[in-house]
């Protein structure tokens, strides 16, 4: 199913979330038309540095309106594959960023990301 739009992945949220001045973000600095998504490792990922209630509200509305895209079975299947030519070319990544950029994959959506050096080691993987 070819979308259009992007992936936002988890460390453009916390640097939004961090920074004082929001007009200087990159999420801040997406077009406005932009199709954004999610990924629910994303969500977990937000959701387990709020770490008080505040946080935690601060999250969801941050999140508000953005659609989640889900960790399903064909997502597992992928992140597997990726996994094992990651492992096979010695260039392993934190697990979580294997599962988002499967999910991208998956929803054939590219991300933003500010983790540009995990992301561009998973074959066929698009980044904006």
């Amino acid at each position: 199913m070819e979308n259009s739009g992007m992936v936002v992945d988890t460390g453009i949220f916390i640097e939004y979330l961090r920074k004082q001045d929001k007009s200087r973000t990159i999420l801040a600095s997406l077009p406005n038309d932009a199709s954004l998504f999610v990924s629910a490792v994303t969500v977990y990922e937000l959701m387990m540095g709020a770490t008080d209630i505040q946080k935690k509200r601060d999250v969801e509305i941050l999140l508000e309106g953005i659609p989640v895209l889900p960790f399903s079975e064909e997502v597992s299947f992928k992140a597997a594959e990726i996994y094992h030519n990651l492992r096979r070319r010695n260039l392993l990544i934190e697990f979580r960023d294997i599962f988002i950029g499967a999910t991208a994959i998956t929803f054939q959506l590219p991300i933003k990301t500010l983790n540009r050096d995990h992301f561009q080691r998973i074959e066929s993987l698009d980044l904006v």
